[in-house]
C-alpha cells in the first residue's frame, strides 16, 4: 500500500451536536478512508488511529503491541510505569500475576449468584423513585447507585464510606475538573484503599478483598487493583445504565420492541454495548516494527483503538449506526479483546439485564422530562462517555 494514509488531526474528536450516540463524524470519516489512519496525539507526538473492526480486534490480540503505560508515545515527556496492582496498563508476566488471582472471583456462575441481590439492590432504587415522583435525575437516583452499591460490596467498602467514594472516582473519571482538583481526588483515592486494605488484613470480613489479602500481594499491589476493580465497576456500567437509557428513550420502537418481549434483554443489552461503546478508546504501543493492513506500524509508536468506530464497522454489522434490539451483536468490542478483555463483564451484564428490565417495566410511561437537546453528555476528554443528568418522568398513578 503506497497511498498516502488519511490523517485524522484533532484527537479527541468531539461528537456532533444532536448526535449523542454516534461517534465523532471526523472518526467515522476515518473508519471510510481504510482501518488505519494517521493521528497527532494530544501531546504533538505523531501516531496511528484504528477505527476498522478487524484491525482492532487484530492489535488487541498481538503481544508485539504494549499496554505498559511507561511506552506510551503520547505526550512529550516520559511517562512512570503503572503503579503495584493496577493491571490495565501493564504486559506480561506482571498483567498475569494480578489478574489471574481476581479470575475466579468474577465467573459467569458466580456472577449469576449475584443476580438475586442487584435485583433487591434494583428493586430498592425504584422503590425510592416511585416514593419521590416524578421528575427525577436516573443518574443520581439509579444508573449511579446500583453499580456503586454492587461493586462496593464485592469489595467490602463500608456502607457509610460509599458516597464520598463515588464523588472522588467521579472527579478523577469524569473529566471535568483542574489537574489538582484531579490529583487531589485521586489522592484521597488511594489514601482510603490503603486505610481499607489495612483493615481488612487485620479483620477480614466476606468480601473479594479479604480473600485478595490471604496470597502474596502487597498492601500497595491490593490497593492498585481495588482502585482498578472499583473506578471499572462503577463508572463504565453507570454510564451504560443512564446512556442505554437515553438510547431506547430516543428510539421507543425498540424501547416498545424490549417492552413487549422480556426475551430480547439479553440480546438488547449486548446490542447497547456496541451501539454506545462507552470506553471508546485504548491505546497500544508497537514494541517492535509491525506490518499491519499494509503498513508499517514503527517500534514505539503508539496506536489509538477507537472501539466505539470498530463497533460500527460495516464489514462487521449491517446498519450499524441503528439500534437494534433484535441484532446479534455478539462479538462487539466494547469490553475489549484478548487478554485485557474486561474482567468485570459478567458483572456488567448482570447488572444491566437486571436494571434495564426492571425500570421499564416498573415505569411504563417512562419519558424525557427535557428536550433531548438539553441532556447534557460528559465531555469526550472523560475516560468513559455518558450524560452527566437524564431528567426522565413517567404518569404516577
Amino acid at each position: 500500500m503506497n497511498e498516502t494514509p488519511h490523517t485524522v488531526t484533532t484527537l479527541p474528536a468531539e461528537r456532533r451536536p444532536g448526535c449523542p450516540f454516534d461517534p465523532p463524524a471526523e472518526l467515522l470519516d476515518a473508519r471510510r478512508h481504510g482501518p488505519l489512519s494517521r493521528c497527532t496525539h494530544p501531546g504533538g507526538k505523531p501516531g496511528w488511529l484504528v477505527t476498522g473492526y478487524d484491525t482492532a480486534r487484530a492489535v488487541l490480540a498481538d503481544p508485539r503491541f504494549s499496554s505498559r503505560k511507561d511506552l506510551m508515545n503520547v505526550v512529550d515527556f516520559e511517562l512512570p510505569p503503572a503503579p503495584p496492582g493496577e493491571f490495565l496498563l501493564m504486559d506480561e508476566p506482571e498483567h498475569s500475576r494480578y489478574r489471574k488471582p481476581l479470575v475466579g472471583k468474577f465467573t459467569v456462575r458466580r456472577m449469576r449468584m449475584l443476580t438475586e441481590r442487584i435485583e433487591r439492590i434494583t428493586a430498592e432504587r425504584l422503590d425510592a423513585m416511585e416514593a419521590a415522583g416524578p421528575p427525577t435525575d436516573l443518574v443520581t437516583a439509579f444508573a449511579k447507585p446500583i453499580p456503586t452499591i454492587v461493586i462496593c460490596e464485592i469489595l467490602g467498602v463500608p456502607y457509610e464510606d460509599r458516597a464520598s467514594f463515588q464523588e472522588q472516582i467521579d472527579a478523577f473519571m469524569g473529566g471535568e475538573v483542574s489537574d489538582e482538583e484531579l490529583i487531589a481526588a485521586y489522592t484521597a483515592t488511594q489514601e482510603y484503599l490503603a486505610r481499607l486494605v489495612a483493615a481488612k488484613r487485620a479483620r477480614p470480613t466476606d468480601d473479594v478483598l479479604s480473600e485478595l489479602t490471604d496470597s502474596d500481594l502487597t498492601d500497595e499491589e491490593l490497593r492498585g487493583i481495588s482502585l482498578i476493580l472499583l473506578a471499572a465497576g462503577f463508572d463504565t456500567t453507570a454510564n451504560m445504565l443512564s446512556l442505554g437509557t437515553y438510547a431506547l428513550l430516543r428510539n421507543p420502537e425498540q424501547l416498545a420492541a424490549l417492552r413487549a418481549d422480556p426475551s430480547l434483554t439479553d440480546g438488547a443489552v449486548e446490542e447497547l454495548l456496541r451501539y454506545l461503546s462507552v470506553a471508546k478508546t485504548f491505546h497500544r504501543t508497537a514494541l517492535e516494527d509491525v506490518e499491519l493492513d499494509g503498513r508499517t506500524i514503527e517500534a514505539g509508536t503508539t496506536l489509538v483503538l477507537s472501539y466505539h468506530t470498530a463497533n460500527r464497522d460495516p464489514g462487521r454489522f449491517a446498519d450499524p449506526h441503528a439500534l437494534d434490539v433484535r441484532r446479534q451483536a455478539a462479538g462487539h468490542l466494547a469490553f475489549g479483546h484478548g487478554i485485557h478483555q474486561c474482567l468485570g463483564q459478567q458483572l456488567a451484564r448482570v447488572e444491566m439485564r437486571v436494571a434495564f428490565r426492571a425500570l421499564i417495566d416498573r415505569f411504563p410511561t417512562l419519558r424525557l422530562a427535557v428536550p433531548p437537546e438539553e441532556v447534557v453528555l460528559r465531555p469526550e476528554a472523560a475516560d468513559i462517555f455518558g450524560v452527566k443528568s437524564l431528567p426522565v418522568t413517567w404518569d404516577a398513578p
